[in-house]
């Protein structure tokens, strides 16, 4: 089995989303506008002045981040208890903590778009947008295919599976030989009690 390039049965490589196809070209364009913002005010307030607002926003970042991530250990510790039940998040907002870590680690990229984007995913008006924006984009169908519900583990397993070059799923597992085997109760190669 080849690990190549996958084809088309007519033998061309598969088309490209138009999402993955513009991708790094939306990188690029906004490294140059974060370079270009921060030369700009760097030319206004001075070097020491951007230094000053990267080093603050590492540190603003990083307890944002570190903030979440207790907070979401802490529900998850409370949840595991037996009878224990999950805590409502603060504010009565539904879901976890994803788009306060997301804010967080885009306050602690340098650069001022991205700081603006963090807080942005901080403030819980413009959070509820963001979260309600994401949502409606994760459950179109066309997007996934039919059949798709955001989070299941089954589809996690259902994109893990091989696909050949002629385009067939194939499902299966892997047996390492290795290993030792345990002996079943049922395995015909084990003799009768």
């Amino acid at each position: 089995m080849t690990f190549g390039a996958q084809q088309t049965t007519d033998g061309r490589p598969p088309k490209r989303s138009r999402a993955r196809r513009f991708l790094p070209l939306a990188v690029a364009v906004w490294v140059v506008l974060e370079i270009w913002l921060l030369t700009v005010v760097a030319g206004a307030a001075g070097g020491l002045t951007v230094f000053a607002l990267l080093a603050g926003g590492l540190l603003v970042g990083a307890y944002v981040v570190k903030r979440a991530g207790r907070r979401a250990w802490k529900r998850l510790t409370v949840s595991l208890q037996p009878g224990g039940a999950v805590a409502e998040p603060e504010g009565g907002q539904s879901g976890g903590n994803g788009l306060t870590m997301l804010g967080g680690l885009l306050i602690m990229l340098p650069g001022l778009l991205s700081d603006a984007a963090g807080l942005l995913c901080l403030f819980p008006p413009t959070r509820a947008l963001v979260r309600k924006g994401l949502e409606r984009r994760l459950t179109r169908a066309k997007a996934f295919g039919p059949g798709f519900t955001p989070g299941g583990l089954g589809d996690a397993f259902q994109q893990a599976r091989m696909h050949r070059p002629d385009g067939k799923v194939v499902p299966g597992e892997v047996v390492r030989e290795d290993e030792a085997r345990a002996p079943r109760h049922d395995d015909p190669q084990l003799p009768p009690r």
